[in-house]
């Protein structure tokens, strides 16, 4: 049973005959509704024990077997919180559904340690401390700085355990709305193609490196503008690899509008001045990490697309 958020009192499970022989590590992130990497830190702090005592993340449990967890309290984030608007699609005890305005960082990093959504959210919630890593609190997934859209945040860790394995299982859905430079030979396609740094500009990420991660990215032809040179997709990620999307998409020959990173060679006057990747996060689809319910939440177009969607509209019907 997880504690109240905020709250550092004791956790306690036992092994069932179901996880006998499983790793400490893999049966107390499950019995205790915490983060397995946070479990790790625990057992190597001397925070929780096998049967009153130290074992190794490895250990392998039996049936009957005791876990028992004192967290340490939180650790300072050094994160300041900051007053900010927020779009809130939802909100309850344990998630944030918000949509995200383009230009807005998700995160404290170098060169950008505050005004991030981090900080709005820490003045918003509060209680966020340590919730998915000390600089990234509540951060479930993120979203590029010029990708605007919809993203969860998870207010306790059993919240962010539980979008954290939906994530990992692929069972997210998700829909984002691309426009890219080019027009389509097909209608549809279906790109898997592993991503990792790109081998000369450490900035940029890549398909074409030797130690690339598993990616792959769904799209579809929604509208082509001849006339412009330009396509709508309604694209489906099936993984949430760095910049995956825009690389995918840059690696097929059909860069994003306004992206200087990944359509370079490609560049080309636009209709409507954007300043940032033609991207949007369109709608997101869960499970609810406490209730289970079933759960979907849109964020309408940013102004700038619609505003490029409504040019390139009336360019196709001008004689």
């Amino acid at each position: 049973m997880t504690p109240p958020p905020g709250e550092a009192e004791a956790l306690r499970g036992l092994v069932g005959e179901a996880e006998a022989g499983e790793r400490l590590d893999r049966v107390a992130a499950s019995l205790l509704g915490v983060p397995r990497a946070k479990v790790q830190r625990w057992i190597e702090g001397g925070d929780l024990t096998l049967n009153g005592a130290g074992a190794r993340p490895s250990a392998k449990v039996r049936t009957g077997d005791a876990i028992e967890a004192h967290p340490p309290e939180p650790a300072a984030s050094g994160v300041v919180a900051e007053e900010m608007p927020l779009h809130i699609l939802y909100e309850d005890e344990a998630l944030l559904v918000i949509d995200k305005p383009a230009g807005l960082v998700v995160h404290p990093a170098p060169g950008h340690p505050r005004g991030t959504l981090v900080n709005g959210l820490l003045h918003h919630c509060g209680d966020l401390a340590g919730i998915g890593g000390v600089l990234r609190p509540g951060i479930v997934h993120r979203l590029d700085r010029g990708t605007s859209g919809v993203m969860v945040v998870a207010k306790h860790d059993a919240a962010h355990l539980g979008l954290a394995e939906q994530f990992k299982e692929h069972s997210i859905e998700r829909l984002y709305h691309a426009w890219v430079r080019g027009l389509p030979s097909k209608e549809g396609g279906r790109i898997a193609q592993p991503i990792g740094r790109h081998p000369r500009d450490r900035k940029r990420m890549s398909v074409a490196t030797r130690r690339g991660r598993a990616a792959c990215t769904n799209w579809q032809v929604e509208e082509r503008y001849p006339k412009s040179g330009v396509a709508r997709l309604a694209v489906r990620p099936e993984t949430g690899r760095t910049h995956q999307i825009r690389v995918h998409l840059a690696a097929s020959g059909l860069p994003l509008l306004g992206d200087e990173v990944y359509g370079r060679g490609k560049r080309a006057r636009l209709p409507v001045k954007l300043g940032r990747p033609a991207l949007h996060a369109t709608s997101l689809g869960f499970r609810h990490p406490v209730s289970g319910e079933a759960l979907s939440f849109e964020a309408e177009l940013a102004a700038d697309l619609a505003a490029l969607e409504e040019v390139l509209a009336r360019r196709e019907r001008a004689p």
